[in-house]
């Protein structure tokens, strides 16, 4: 898989920085805003907000599944 295209996000477990997340589910949140739930290929869990153009796009791309 490209991973120039996956979603980057902060690993709290291992402290690094732009992490491509692995297993990726885009959901909403109760006031409407974006959040893509995954882990690191590691096993650590990660969570990343993000808006609603970066949501579909990641979803489009086929990086990311669909979870609303």
């Amino acid at each position: 898989m490209d991973t120039t295209k996956m979603i980057k996000a902060y690993c709290l477990k291992t402290k690094e920085k732009n992490v491509p997340m692995h297993d990726a589910v885009i959901t909403r949140t109760a006031r409407g805003g974006y959040m893509a739930a995954g882990n690191d290929g590691k096993g650590n869990k990660m969570a990343a907000i993000m808006n609603e153009a970066k949501a579909l796009q990641a979803i489009e791309d086929g990086v990311a599944k669909k979870g609303f």
